[in-house]
């Protein structure tokens, strides 16, 4: 185990504490806890490239975390009314899209490389943004405008959309290719 992957698997182990905190109306201490857990994520991928300490188990663990940390913020943060379930719905179904087609790619055996898009970080980004501000805006409600969250919304919601289809595009591509492939054999 090495530093990197104890950082995904800490993120991982913050997931229920935010939600719990988020249930409890802790709203102060679930803003704590969500930046530490992003924290991890931004430390985990930087000491890794720096100490060259790169493996396949945290190639798995570090999407896996992040999806945790962003999916159950994003559930129960819907099921609080704090932010349009609208936008958790575009959010899950953008990654389950994402899984169903690496999935379809493997069943089919079509090699693939999973790299990201640049719509696919900046969307990242906002819904990372979206659920620190809605949190901030509990925590905090005399000092962020619910309008502003209103608007970071609809940008997560259209920039999620936009880097779904992005990756089902891709994802098309790759079929393709490998079709034309196998038909010239």
């Amino acid at each position: 185990m090495n530093i990197p992957n104890f950082l995904s698997l800490l993120r991982i182990i913050l997931v229920p504490v935010v939600v719990i905190f988020l249930i409890q109306g802790s709203y102060g201490k679930a803003l704590f806890t969500f930046a530490v857990a992003g924290l991890t994520d931004a430390l985990d991928g930087a000491l890794a490239r720096l100490l060259s300490s790169q493996t396949v188990l945290g190639s798995y663990l570090d999407p896996i975390a992040d999806k945790l940390l962003l999916t159950a913020s994003f559930v129960t943060l819907s099921i609080l009314g704090i932010i349009p379930s609208w936008l958790t719905v575009i959010v899950i179904s953008r990654d389950f899209i994402i899984l169903l087609g690496i999935a379809i790619l493997s069943m089919i055996s079509v090699p693939y490389v999973i790299n990201p898009a640049f719509v696919g970080k900046v969307t990242t980004v906002l819904q990372i943004s979206t659920i620190l501000l809605a949190l901030s805006f509990q925590a905090f409600s005399n000092d962020v405008s619910y309008d502003w969250i209103r608007i970071l919304c609809w940008l997560t919601g259209l920039f999620t959309v936009a880097s779904g289809l992005t990756y089902i595009t891709r994802g098309i591509k790759i079929i393709n290719t490998a079709t034309l492939k196998e038909a010239k054999k």
